[in-house]
């Protein structure tokens, strides 16, 4: 287990932001002890929380290339046949997983392949349960191709509290399934298109976890 290194700047500003303002409450009500012991401890708790949503676990997989596995830890919430009209343009079966504040918010790649597209939207902060957030939210789109020629499409979409989605790949990038694809500050969801031959494994608020748990299998 360690903690995302992207994350340390913020980390850092948010430490001296909690530690001013004990050190600040401290010299306005210095016969508050007790008081400023509460803060103390409220302020402890809360720092904990948020370094909790930046840890990466040590996580192992096997490498296999007719396995998708999935992008990110979380619930699934959608598992349906979809037009996907932004880059494939075509029917898809799509997989989302809700990634709530408890998750880990990495994101990994679910195949090895080339990356042959990737596009930043901005947009807006809907709840990311919410289906039209999908389109309607900033959101991040990459498409690999596999070593096979086929097709995943995986969009990172920011949510009512995410205000961030960090993409580590671009196009013309060589990925490996289990390499970084980014993360998502404060959790969301991520949606995953695949081919219409593909086999799904999961249902509806199935648990996974990146790189753990295959979300479908291709033939």
């Amino acid at each position: 287990m360690h903690i995302y290194k992207k994350a340390c700047p913020l980390l850092i500003i948010i430490a001296a932001v909690i530690l001013l303002v004990n050190i600040v409450f401290i010299i306005w009500q210095v016969n508050l002890a007790f008081f400023s012991a509460i803060l103390a401890f409220i302020s402890v708790f809360l720092y904990v929380f948020i370094l909790a949503f930046f840890r990466i676990p040590n996580r192992s997989f096997v490498t296999d290339e007719t396995v998708i596995y999935s992008p990110a830890d979380g619930k699934i919430v959608a598992n349906e046949e979809v037009f996907e009209d932004e880059y494939l343009k075509t029917a898809c079966k799509k997989v989302s997983i809700f990634m709530s504040v408890f998750n880990v918010h990495q994101n990994r790649i679910p195949v090895s392949g080339k990356v042959v597209y990737s596009k930043h939207h901005p947009g807006k902060y809907l709840v990311a349960w919410n289906p039209k957030s999908s389109l309607k939210n900033e959101r991040v789109t990459v498409v690999i191709e596999t070593l096979k020629g086929e097709l995943i499409l995986i969009r990172q979409i920011a949510g009512i509290v995410a205000r961030r989605i960090i993409c580590n790949v671009q196009e013309g990038d060589r990925v490996k399934q289990g390499d970084e694809l980014g993360f998502i500050m404060f959790g969301s969801r991520v949606d995953v298109f695949l081919p219409q031959e593909a086999q799904i494994k999961v249902i509806l608020d199935d648990k996974v976890k990146a790189n753990k748990h295959m979300i479908a299998e291709m033939g």
